[in-house]
């Protein structure tokens, strides 16, 4: 059914088609859908989901990488096992390994702190700020409207961040169409208090990742806490537990095929209202290539562990980060080849700018999105090396350090409004956090190898895509590479947590003093990456103009057609609602939506990444399943699939019922449907969920924990 709706605030009313399997909603539209919510079976008033401060909404919160919920008054959080994957990787050593063996805190002084850069933020506010964030862009052009853009977001936000413990952001929808500012509460003390081992919260690895039928209990349990005045504060044995304004509640109940099902989260990215050359880019370049990239570091990680475990231990986080990357990226790849993504977005392009042409504005519109079309392919000449610099400064420890500490020297003694997104004032205990946490994440010799593969990469590009300083740096042979590397990374001292804390509470003019073999050579690159800096933002400055244009005739053309249109996801709340699902893939191939235990002992091979826990499979054989099993069949029930729209970010996401009550917990999707993010397809999209009944049995029956359960609102069967 098709209902008249306000989009965003717009003064232009939108069609609307919410089907129930498609959408990535604002809360603040989820009122204008009702009646679809209704008839899909949401018992509850739709006006709460739009309140950003009530419950339900204001339970769930974003961790990590991904997204969890507060499930009790005391501040516990449930997540994904590999949205918390760094924390345990954190407190794990060779003698303490909790990534193998898992771990139960006997109590809450046995709750061991995160990793100092984890955080968890709570969204109090949102409101649009679309003619604060353009009233001194508009009439300008590059980088002029860039920096009155970022000039009037940091000022929104720097007033919004007045309060204690508030984070806030400026969220940019359509494309730079309309902004909104986002204000949280971040907590910056977390602590692990229940993690399954590996072979169960990972139970079958990369072989299982993005596929369906699943059996992973992808879950981990941890803990805010405040300091004695209840303000957000850094790790403390004093801090007292965070007492959220609501928490969901764990369903006694499960669910069925056919059950309605809704999630909220946040979502990382969409590219649902991209260009067609960007489509074309994405799976003609940036895909296969950045797999490549990708793969040689894994390797360099794998072999070096295979030798050295505390190597191994150190370099966990990062690989299974790879590794899950690898593997989205080659489904998205293959997905949109399956789908034809390109031939169909030009089509689909090409009858949105011929239906433009007859529209009253589409001459005014025209020249803009030309301008658009034109940008977007400029970007192509240095595609290649600005991966290679990503890369570079994501991947490495100490390499991210010296540039981060010495671009601090440059900012820091400008005014605060002044510096540079990311090292403002406000960004300085997020930056110390990274640099104590890189000691138990960084060993040089790993560190060397994969600096080493990405500028051999380098070394291959075109003349014309080389930096004189990063030659300078690294040499243009890999005879001179090598060199380079064992000179830096043998004599410097950024490998000593001291010395890095030294270095960044320094002057700036101590540091640019250092003869460090690292901080030198970040100061030798630092007037290639400023003159990048500015060459994107021109880019981006004219993109953040131009784009509405498109936004404007695709809407206008998606209106037309009579179907959803809802921002591309940025990692700001949304909803989703739709129902547990079986999956068609393909002819003949049909899988059912829920998931036992008995596909993990079908799966189990004793060796990883199939080798089930004892504990785990001595509990099975015992079938004592009393208060989880599923009423009809009598099985233990493990994972479950529904339609769900979701996306990398939804991680971690509470999946609820009807009633409200926390059923699942998101934690990937089916590998026909990776390419979701670009290209959404319901025959085929899919969200896999860890069912709460799975979870709530592990704490009851496999590693038990008895106080937790009964703090969960869920105590142990009899």
């Amino acid at each position: 059914m098709r209902i008249r709706s306000m989009m965003l605030g717009a003064a232009m009313a939108l069609t609307i088609d919410a089907k129930a399997d498609e959408g990535m909603w604002m809360p603040s539209q989820l009122p204008s859908i009702a009646k679809n919510l209704k008839e899909a079976g949401f018992r509850g008033d739709p006006r709460d989901l739009a309140d950003l401060t009530r419950a339900p909404l204001n339970a769930v919160v974003r961790i990590g990488g991904g997204t969890g919920a507060f499930v009790s008054a005391e501040g516990l959080v449930v997540t994904n096992h590999h949205v918390a994957f760094g924390v345990i990787q954190y407190n794990s050593r060779p003698d303490r390994d909790l990534i193998a063996n898992g771990y139960v805190a006997p109590d809450r002084a046995g709750e061991l702190p995160a990793n100092p850069d984890y955080r968890l933020r709570v969204t109090v506010g949102f409101d649009k700020v679309t003619d604060t964030v353009l009233a001194a862009a508009r009439g300008k052009t590059g980088k002029a409207y860039y920096d009155a853009v970022d000039a009037a977001s940091k000022a929104l936000v720097a007033e919004c961040e007045k309060g204690d413990g508030i984070r806030c952001s400026v969220a940019n929808m359509f494309y730079g169409r309309d902004f909104y500012l986002v204000k949280q509460l971040e907590l910056r003390d977390l602590r692990l208090v229940y993690a399954p081992p590996r072979a169960i919260g990972n139970y079958g690895d990369e072989i299982d990742n993005f596929v369906w039928p699943r059996h992973a209990g992808d879950f981990t349990i941890l803990r805010a806490y405040v300091g004695p005045d209840g303000k957000p504060a850094d790790y403390s044995p004093e801090n007292k537990p965070y007492r959220p304004p609501s928490h969901l509640t764990l369903a006694t109940a499960g669910v069925a095929e056919g059950d309605f099902v809704m999630l909220a989260g946040y979502p990382g990215i969409t590219y649902r209202h991209r260009t067609a050359a960007e489509f074309a880019d994405q799976i003609e370049w940036r895909l296969p290539t950045y797999v490549a990239a990708m793969k040689a570091l894994q390797d360099v990680i794998e072999t070096q562990g295979r030798t050295d475990k505390e190597a191994g231990i150190r370099y966990a986080s990062q690989l299974q980060s790879l590794k899950n990357g690898i593997k989205r990226f080659e489904g998205e790849l293959e997905g949109l080849r399956r789908s034809d993504a390109v031939d169909v977005r030009r089509q689909d392009e090409a009858a949105m700018l011929a239906w433009l042409a007859k529209q009253p504005d589409g001459a005014a519109l025209k020249p803009e999105i030309d301008q658009v079309m034109a940008l977007i392919a400029q970007g192509k000449d240095s595609r290649d090396r600005d991966m290679v610099l990503a890369l570079l400064a994501s991947q490495t420890q100490l390499m991210r350090g010296a540039l981060a500490i010495d671009r601090l020297s440059v900012e820091r003694p400008k005014p605060d409004a002044a510096r540079e997104t990311g090292y403002q004032t406000r960004d300085e205990e997020l930056i110390k956090s990274q640099l104590k946490q890189a000691q138990r994440r960084y060993d040089p010799r790993v560190e060397k190898a994969l600096v080493t593969s990405l500028m051999l990469r380098y070394q291959t590009l075109p003349a014309v895509q080389h930096l004189p300083e990063l030659d300078k740096v690294f040499g243009r042979t890999p005879a001179e590479l090598a060199s380079a590397l064992d000179r830096i990374y043998g004599s410097t001292k950024l490998g000593d947590e001291a010395e890095r804390m030294r270095l960044f509470a320094a002057s700036p003019a101590d540091v640019g003093k250092s003869d460090d073999a690292l901080l030198v050579a970040a100061r030798t690159l630092r007037p290639a990456l400023l003159r990048l800096d500015d060459e994107r933002k021109a880019r981006e400055g004219d993109l953040l103009r131009l784009r509405p244009a498109y936004m404007q005739a695709l809407i206008g053309y998606r209106e037309s057609q009579g179907k959803a249109v809802y921002p591309d996801a940025n990692s700001t709340l949304r909803v989703s609602y739709g129902k547990v699902t079986p999956l068609v893939a393909r002819d003949a191939v049909t899988y059912a939506p829920l998931t036992t235990v008995a596909g993990i002992v079908e799966k189990n091979t004793g060796k990883a990444p199939f080798d089930a826990p004892k504990p785990l499979l001595d509990a099975i054989a015992k079938s004592d399943f009393a208060g989880y099993a599923d009423p009809k069949t009598g099985a233990m029930p493990v994972d479950f699939l529904s339609n769900l729209d979701t996306t990398g970010g939804n991680s971690g996401s509470p999946v609820l019922n009807a009633k409200g009550e926390l059923v699942g917990l998101n934690f990937d999707s089916n590998w026909e449907a990776v390419s979701a993010s670009w290209m959404y397809d319901p025959r085929y999209k899919r969200a896999i969920h860890v069912d709460m009944r799975y979870m709530r049995w592990l704490i009851d029956k496999v590693y038990p924990s008895p106080a937790l359960l009964k703090e969960l609102g869920v105590p142990a069967s009899r």
